[in-house]
């Protein structure tokens, strides 16, 4: 079967069905008109922007371009971990772009470099762009939860905390509960997704391929790889953004920086 394009007219059928959601808007009472009005119009311009940088991108094919896109897309990953956020403290931001940039940096390396070897060259921005788009996209909710899971607990436990640390208690111990906690609920959907995919729901990447023509099996090998990349990264990004934060948040001589932490569930 051969790859069927889609012309601005498709687009704007597809568009039309936003209509469904501001007409359940209007019905309800929800107010969600203008909202979606603005997140539809930044979806179209934002990806047919995309298109045009990556297509100049894929032309040129210059390993410094693929690194300074890929830089620019961690730091507003990043960024957007700690939008999520209820409660933050100096320093987040610095902490979620490390742990975004160091965990998927290191599992797309491992991707192009051991599991997809035969790619040439290595920074080939078919391949490096899509897999560290998928990674960043996907650790940085686990990140977001863990670092928002960790600030909450630490602000609303604040006493319990410096009471163990007046009574003796090193730094590690007072907060370890705590940060397991926040890299449990940082862990938890790409374990939840793991369970259901292919049963419940075909992951985008599966579905583009089966729609461009691509063997199921291979559809489905591709999947895999990126399933699990994913997941490293996740628990990787996720563990480093934790202990980052735990080391700005207690000092070496065990004191809590607890007023460092700002905000609250409501802001």
């Amino acid at each position: 079967m051969k790859y069927i394009e889609l012309s601005y007219v498709d687009l704007g059928l597809a568009a039309a069905l936003i209509i469904v959601n501001g007409v359940i808007s209007i019905a309800l009472g929800l107010r969600l008109e203008r909202s979606l009005l603005l997140a539809s119009v930044r979806t179209i311009v934002q990806l047919l922007l995309v298109g045009l940088v990556l297509e100049s991108v894929f032309a040129v094919r210059e390993w410094y371009i693929v690194l300074a896109l890929l830089l620019v897309m961690t730091i507003i990953a990043g960024v957007a971990a700690v939008g999520r956020m209820d409660r933050r403290y100096r320093g987040v931001y610095v902490d979620s772009i490390i742990a975004v940039w160091s965990s998927s940096w290191i599992v797309a390396a491992y991707a192009l470099l051991v599991i997809m070897r035969d790619v040439q060259p290595w920074y080939h921005p078919q391949y490096a762009i899509p897999l560290a788009g998928m990674i960043l996209g996907n650790s940085l909710n686990g990140i977001s939860l863990g670092l928002n899971r960790l600030s909450e607990q630490l602000a609303t436990r604040r006493d319990q905390v410096e009471a163990m640390l007046t009574l003796g208690a090193t730094r590690w111990e007072a907060a370890r509960g705590i940060i397991r906690q926040a890299i449990h609920t940082g862990m938890i959907p790409i374990i939840n997704s793991m369970m259901v995919v292919g049963i419940v729901s075909l992951p985008g990447m599966m579905t583009g391929q089966l729609l461009s023509g691509v063997s199921p099996l291979q559809a489905v090998r591709y999947q895999i790889v990126i399933m699990f990349l994913i997941a490293a990264a996740t628990a990787l990004g996720t563990v480093g953004a934790v202990l980052l934060s735990y080391r700005r948040l207690f000092n070496e001589d065990h004191q809590f920086r607890g007023d460092q932490i700002t905000g609250s569930p409501d802001a």
